[in-house]
């Protein structure tokens, strides 16, 4: 695998610029021009990857420092990237803005250096002209270590425009690689927790990108951004092979310390079933998740809540992770055969792994709507968002990791589970204030926390064994 594979990070100078509009736009027309590309996405954010997936064929994925751990970024980055010709990286917020309180941890500057990728900033240039040199100047020479390599211009409002755009940005040392017009066919509807996700869209989603491909092609310069994205040399770190069946890294720190021992996989028993929600109602989800889960020697069968009445034969473990049950309520109360059958599965004992809206599903009831019961508290819809990195730990022995494992997390909802922990809660969370939170019981872990396994290499396999065991 080559350490070396051409890379770009597509930043901006803070939200709403059109970061996801340039980078999957690019995307998209650079696998037009027959180049094979990997999608990444700089965070915890599951709904732009996507549109990424839609762009390039491939599957969307992440890169959080925070989550993984700066020692990750890289490997997960190459793993994704392996056969690619060339790899686009969306940034999250502006290019400085990491995890709060954290310096630079997990921001698009951060990765950028961990990957020593070259930086095109996207600039939304609606209310300024001469301004723009200002601005492009500060960014580029804020961090020596981040290389700012070209400015795409968005939302553009004339010919005149760009020229007096281009004719301030002369000065600035930093070459302009695209000019777009504003063009509403290329908007994405959003809702209370962003961007409506592709799963949801259908062929409105194929539309988007194909004309955001095609304003990307028709304003910027494809030869010249695939030629910096060549000029990156070998990624930091790059012999550090990361892989779902090799997970650890023996240089790596592993912040878990005293955490899940890594059980080995059994080649002699038949590969236990484990059934993943997908469909419309859960599409949050890490593609290294199912990667380690089949790497530990499960069946990963995915199915969907809002159409399949029953679990997939012969399951003997189930992951529920995020989306947006709440906008399925009904849906998902109706669909009462496939309710029972997990309630049952539950009381069991079989493991349950479920995140956020997974959580939600395993509730007593969504916003009055009965959803599994197996957990017996009721959820419902507010107007409090709730956002941010948590740092966490096991408070006893799960499905998942043993009492004392130290995860970090993300929680993004607008709902609210009462109780907030059950007798036996999933997690103690550090941040932003000291608290329990989640639920244990039986073979049953459910919270409010998205984690990324890859940071935790036990957590894959101790779930499989159980699944074999129980």
């Amino acid at each position: 695998m080559t350490s070396s594979v051409p890379r770009l990070v597509v930043a901006a100078p803070s939200s709403g610029s059109g970061k996801t509009t340039v980078a999957t736009g690019l995307m998209a027309a650079f696998a037009a021009r027959g180049l094979a590309v990997s999608p990444h996405k700089v965070g915890p954010d599951y709904i732009d990857p996507g549109y990424h997936a839609l762009a390039t064929g491939r599957v969307g994925r992440n890169l959080d420092a925070y989550l993984c751990g700066p020692e990750l970024v890289a490997p997960l980055f190459l793993h994704g990237a392996r056969g690619c010709d060339i790899a686009v990286v969306e940034g999250v917020m502006g290019l400085y803005d990491g995890a709060a309180g954290e310096g630079e941890l997990a921001s698009t500057a951060h990765v950028a250096k961990l990957l020593g990728a070259p930086v095109v900033l996207v600039v939304d240039a609606s209310s300024q002209s001469r301004s723009v040199a200002a601005l492009v100047h500060g960014f580029a020479s804020w961090d020596p270590e981040v290389r700012v390599g070209g400015v795409i211009l968005n939302k553009v409002a004339s010919d005149r425009h760009e020229e007096l755009l281009r004719e301030a940005l002369d000065s600035a040392g930093v070459p302009v690689l695209g000019a777009l017009r504003r063009a509403e066919q290329v908007s994405t509807p959003s809702r209370h927790l962003g961007l409506v996700p592709v799963a949801e869209r259908g062929a409105a989603a194929v539309e988007a990108v194909a004309a955001m491909a095609a304003q990307v092609s028709r304003g910027c310069d494809l030869a010249a951004l695939e030629a910096l994205a060549r000029t990156a040399g070998p990624v930091p770190g790059g012999s550090a092979l990361w892989t779902p069946a090799s997970p650890t890294l023996p240089h790596a720190r592993l912040r878990s310390r005293g955490g899940t021992p890594v059980p080995k996989p059994s080649a002699e028993r038949p590969a236990p079933v484990v059934a993943v929600a997908g469909g419309s109602a859960f599409t949050f989800s890490y593609a290294e998740h199912t990667e380690l889960l089949t790497a530990a020697g499960a069946e990963v069968v995915t199915f969907d809540p809002l159409r399949d009445e029953q679990l997939p034969p012969g399951t003997a473990g189930l992951v529920i992770g995020g989306g947006f049950p709440e906008v399925y309520a009904a849906e998902l109360s109706a669909n009462e055969p496939l309710r029972k059958a997990i309630a049952e599965l539950a009381l069991n004992g079989a493991p349950v792994a479920a995140e956020c809206a997974g959580l939600l599903y395993l509730c007593r009831e969504l916003d009055g709507r009965p959803m599994c019961g197996v957990l017996d508290a009721p959820a419902r819809m507010t107007d409090r968002l709730t956002l941010g990195y948590r740092d966490a730990v096991a408070v006893g022995d799960s499905v998942l990791a043993v009492a004392g494992t130290r995860m970090r997390g993300h929680e993004f909802h607008r709902t609210v589970v009462e109780p907030g922990a059950g007798a036996a809660p999933a997690w103690g969370v550090r941040a932003p204030v000291r608290r329990l939170e989640g639920f244990v019981q039986q073979g049953v872990h459910a919270s409010y926390l998205h984690t990324h396994w890859a940071s935790e290499p036990g957590v894959a396999r101790r779930f499989v064994e159980r699944c074999r065991t129980s």
